[in-house]
């Protein structure tokens, strides 16, 4: 199985530009209206920050202030990841077999009085 590299932009800033606001003190109100109290500063952070988290009543009332979907608020992005192979300094590449052999041995020390 391939791995896959997962991102994402928060675009809020720029649908709220292209509805013609530009403060984010004036979602303050909207989001209010719609059950969603966050303040003025939490709405900046909202605004020009990447939330790793997000409330999806949140979501939901920022979709219907700017009658959008969540696809235009979130873009996502995917993409496949190489494994990484263990080369050797000559550039000759390791099998797991080869890499189990070159791993140290656990040293046991005895007591030679006993």
């Amino acid at each position: 199985m391939k791995k896959r590299q997962v991102s994402y932009q928060w675009r809020l800033r720029e649908v709220m530009a292209e509805h013609g606001m530009f403060a984010t003190t004036e979602l303050v109100p909207l989001l209010g209206a719609r059950g969603i109290a966050l303040s003025p500063s939490q709405v900046h952070r909202l605004v020009t920050g990447t939330p790793e988290r997000l409330s999806l009543s949140v979501l939901a009332a920022l979709c219907d202030i700017f009658t959008t979907d969540p696809s235009e608020l979130i873009t996502t992005q995917g993409a496949n990841v190489g494994l990484r192979k263990k080369v050797t300094a000559s550039g000759e590449s390791l099998s797991p077999a080869t890499l189990a052999a070159l791993r140290p041995k656990r040293a046991r020390i005895i007591d030679p009085d006993q």
